[in-house]
């Protein structure tokens, strides 16, 4: 069975900076499009950044020039790296294969993320 164990969220200031990391099993990530998605209370879960199997990136708007994502090969990891965050990032966040993400399927248990002084 697929597993996606996101990691690394918290408790951070306005301005801070964090770093999620999401590692996979049973699904090779260099040969996946894969996607960081967040969810906020009373919304609907939304894509933030993917990165295809041949290495682009794409980000939503509300992110761009602050978030950046990347994969390591050799670890089998995506990376979410979240700079000057605001408190409207604050959500649950969560890694999956954008196929899979299409379906609603294989989601993971995510990782919280609260932007609050």
């Amino acid at each position: 069975q697929v597993q996606l164990v996101e990691s690394g969220g918290g408790l951070v200031q306005p301005g801070g900076a964090l770093r999620l990391s999401c590692a996979a099993s049973r699904i090779i990530v260099s040969r996946s499009d894969m996607g960081w998605y967040r969810q906020a209370p009373g919304k609907e879960r939304e894509l933030v950044a993917n990165i295809t199997s041949g290495g682009s990136t794409n980000y939503a708007d509300s992110v761009k020039g602050r978030f950046s994502i990347s994969r390591d090969n050799g670890k089998n990891t995506v990376y979410l790296q979240m700079n000057s965050l605001k408190p409207e990032d604050t959500a649950v966040y969560y890694c999956n294969a954008v196929g899979w993400a299409r379906n609603n399927q294989n989601w993971g248990q995510g990782t919280q993320v609260t932007v609050s002084s």
